[in-house]
């Protein structure tokens, strides 16, 4: 999906900064805190201190046989908050549109234990990684839909904020489902994943292609959505729909009355 936005991007005349282990432009390993900052550094030099927009596309999901619980914490987490909070002055500088990829597993997902996400917007990693331990085989994809819901509670929280919003920065998300990626390729060539991926309720019945996430992304990344902020776009074939048809939208809870009051009086002084 980021490899056919950046393609879409170039084609429509901008100058892409890609950022991979491997044949990019930046060549860094977002699981590590040192790529993680040797991506941050190179990019901004590259850009000169201004971004247009960014996409914020690498993702690490769920293999068989290995516990990568750290790893996809890691890169699906740390590596779009960490990268984002760097570029944040060049973003504003060029009051940029900014696209993460999160993913429908953030609403179709049970049991997800909440301890991971608290701990990874706390920045515990370990801690994280001790909260699916309990899962045994099922660790990594709970550890996936952890770090999904975690980094798009993240981008909520700050993409409304005085820092983002106000500077001119449109931060999003977009959540894809089941796209026929390399990822999802692998998936439904290994029988026992392939069962469990094709009994997954679909209502369109058929996957996703990866050309379709990149024109909504390049979309995100537009002047159209200069009045979209916080939002999270659902392009999943139906599923999110179909398992929470009347879950949202929902009205504020009276228990969170008190809490939403504050924010609104808040939000007033600032003005």
């Amino acid at each position: 999906m980021g490899a056919a936005t950046a393609a879409k991007v170039r084609a429509a005349g901008h100058t892409v900064i890609g950022v991979d282990r491997h044949a990019a432009e930046v060549t860094a390993d977002l699981s590590t805190p040192q790529g993680r900052r040797t991506a941050c550094a190179e990019v901004l030099a590259r850009a000169g201190g201004h971004l247009d927009g960014a996409v914020l596309a690498a993702g690490v999901g769920p293999s068989p046989g290995k516990d990568q619980s750290r790893t996809i914490y890691q890169v699906n987490y740390f590596g779009v908050v960490d990268l984002l909070c760097g570029w944040r002055p060049a973003l504003a500088a060029g009051g940029a549109k900014v696209v993460v990829v999160g993913s429908n597993s953030t609403t179709t997902t049970p049991a997800v234990p909440r301890r991971a996400i608290r701990a990874l917007l706390a920045g515990d990693v370990d801690r994280a990684v001790r909260a699916v331990r309990l899962f045994g085989g099922s660790a990594p994809a709970m550890a996936y839909a952890a770090s999904k819901i975690a980094v798009t509670r993240w981008a909520r929280r700050v993409a409304v904020t005085p820092d983002w919003s106000a500077n001119g920065i449109r931060l999003n998300v977009v959540a894809p489902g089941a796209i026929l990626t390399p990822l999802l390729e692998r998936q439904l060539a290994t029988p026992k994943e392939a069962r469990a991926v094709e009994s997954f309720p679909l209502p369109v019945g058929h996957y996703g292609d990866p050309d379709q996430l990149a024109d909504w992304m390049q979309f995100m990344l537009s002047d159209a959505a200069e009045f979209l902020c916080g939002s999270v776009i659902f392009v999943d074939g139906g599923s999110d729909a179909y398992f929470r048809s009347d879950d949202w939208p929902s009205r504020v809870p009276t228990l969170g009355l008190p809490a939403y009051l504050w924010r609104f009086v808040r939000y007033a002084r600032t003005r």
